[in-house]
């Protein structure tokens, strides 16, 4: 399943380069479960920016209890 998070829209000019940094926390990783309850299990997550749907950077998150 993808869902949009943590959307930014990025302007810049032609030719010109910029450096993204963004933070993945609870917020972004967590989901209602069967009991209406927002949760974060463990497991793997891919993590893809790019301009579109199509054109992306791709990484894994793999997240783990404590």
């Amino acid at each position: 399943m993808k869902e949009l998070r943590g959307f930014h829209r990025i302007s810049l000019n032609p030719g010109e380069t910029k450096t993204v940094e963004f933070v993945l926390g609870p917020d972004e990783l967590s989901y209602l479960n069967r009991d209406m309850k927002r949760v974060v299990e463990p497991g793997t997550f891919e993590v893809m920016a790019g301009g579109n749907s199509v054109d992306l950077i791709t990484t894994i998150l793999n997240v783990v209890n404590r």
